[in-house]
């Protein structure tokens, strides 16, 4: 058996096993993916197989480059040529990817397929061309990923460098959830080659290279998403609809309302294709018609129950407070390997779910016009009974692992001018670090990491913003 497929079948045993601890642990600490330290530092490490570097045989002619970079790449064989669906994030890790593909096929690239446009899987298509240009295929709306907020750039500069771990050290390293930690990224971008041929809003059925294809139209994580489909083979490549994770319905980097329906109604479809093996845009491939078709039906229904749950709370009057603490999967889905939260979270997706429906007002009038932050911080500290009061619950809090309610004293202390705001900066850095050693999902983890590095090294204003 392909070493890479051992790798799956071990680290999906590994997570099971796993979750057993984790259902004993989980209510040791706040939030939905906090367990005991050395719990979530297992978890992290047996997912980290899914993503180990290597190339994957999904068939007779279709392979899959898992690891090379953050997402996989892949590599479909025809008569006279080959078809690459998606290229990574640069020229160095895309002729990596290349060269192991070689090793099953030296026909020249016919054809390349972007599944959309984020730029870890369309920057390295330089390095699978030569002096004969492939046609290129995208959607109508390619380059709408991110949606219209490119005027936040520089903030969502900084929170990807934190979401991604970007700049921690091997030691405070694990994973992003869905990819490896270190990625090649000097030359994010440089190989990318623009679209060629569009693919109607309709779809597209088309014949290149001896293969039947099609390209389905696919928004989800992004609206200018599709997937395609081997009607012969029956091979599905999903793109980032699926992969082995809850999905991220919410990026904490920051980004545009992600239409939480359409993902889980274009995920339904892939599931009703019935596949014998599915490629997800990251972590390793499942194959088997069975396994395949229940990981999608199981994505969908967890994507949908989510969102209906939080839509019967916005109904009921409940705020994104209220609901990102009472939305769970369902009892039969939580322990899927493919539905933990490793890159995705649960109360993520219910306060998008809340804004993209609502906007940010919770409907309760309190907080219509809230007391701006100093002056809630100076009645908070009267209420505590003065800010040495405030400052021993804050260190209170702290000894007692109580590290959320830290953070949140930390924060209120940081604006009274009668605080020390020194020990404040000491203890919000101690509870971001006891935070992330109970974080099994990846993304929270290293933004703890990172915020408490860029807090301990200075690199923050003295209001830590």
């Amino acid at each position: 058996m392909n070493k890479s497929l051992v790798s799956l079948f071990t680290a999906r045993s590994c997570i099971v096993g796993l979750m057993s601890i984790f259902a004993l642990t989980a209510g040791v600490a706040r939030g939905q993916t906090q367990v005991e330290p050395d719990t979530a530092l297992r978890m992290l490490n047996a997912q980290q197989q899914q993503f180990q570097r290597g190339v994957v045989k999904v068939s007779d002619n279709v392979f899959t480059a898992v690891g090379f970079h953050g997402a996989n790449t892949s590599m479909i064989v025809g008569t006279d040529g080959v078809i690459i669906v998606d290229t990574l994030f640069g020229p160095a890790s895309a002729s990596n990817a290349a060269e192991a593909f070689r090793q099953h096929s030296d026909k020249p690239v016919k054809a390349i397929i972007y599944t959309h446009s984020h730029g870890d899987h369309t920057g390295g298509a330089g390095a699978f061309v030569s002096d004969e240009r492939p046609d290129i295929y995208a959607t109508e709306t390619f380059g709408s990923a991110e949606g219209v907020n490119k005027a936040v750039n520089p903030v969502k500069q900084k929170r990807n460098v934190r979401q991604f771990g970007r700049k921690l050290s091997a030691a405070e390293s694990t994973n992003r959830g869905v990819a490896p930690a270190g990625t090649i990224d000097r030359d994010r971008g440089e190989g990318f080659l623009p679209p060629t041929i569009t693919v109607p809003s309709g779809g597209l059925k088309t014949t290149i290279a001896g293969v039947e294809l099609e390209f389905h139209l696919a928004p989800g994580e992004t609206d200018d998403a599709l997937f395609v489909w081997l009607p012969k083979e029956k091979i599905l490549f999903a793109g980032d609809n699926f992969y082995n994770s809850f999905p991220n319905l919410y990026a904490i980097r920051g980004t545009a309302y992600r239409d939480v329906l359409n993902w889980s109604e274009t995920v339904a479809k892939m599931a009703a294709l019935k596949p014998h093996a599915v490629v997800p845009g990251h972590t390793m491939p499942i194959r088997g018609r069975q396994a395949a078709t229940t990981a999608l039906e199981d994505y969908s229904e967890a994507i949908r129950s989510v969102y209906d749950q939080t839509v019967r709370g916005i109904n009921a009057g409940k705020g994104p407070d209220q609901l990102a603490h009472e939305v769970k999967l369902p009892e039969h889905l939580k322990d899927k390997p493919y539905l933990i939260q490793f890159y995705g979270t649960v109360p993520h997706a219910v306060r998008a779910i809340y804004s993209g429906l609502l906007g940010w007002y919770d409907g309760n009038p309190t907080t219509l016009n809230p007391l701006e932050p100093r002056t809630k911080a100076k009645k908070m500290a009267e209420l505590a009974g003065g800010t040495q009061a405030l400052t021993a619950q804050m260190e209170a809090a702290l000894a007692k692992q109580d590290y959320q309610w830290a953070l949140e004293l930390a924060d209120h202390a940081k604006w009274l001018a009668d605080a020390d705001r020194e020990l404040a900066r000491k203890v919000k850095i101690a509870a971001l670090r006891g935070l992330a050693a109970r974080e099994y999902n990846a993304p929270d983890r290293n933004y703890y990491l990172s915020y408490a590095n860029e807090l301990e090294t200075g690199q923050l204003s003295e209001l830590w913003f």
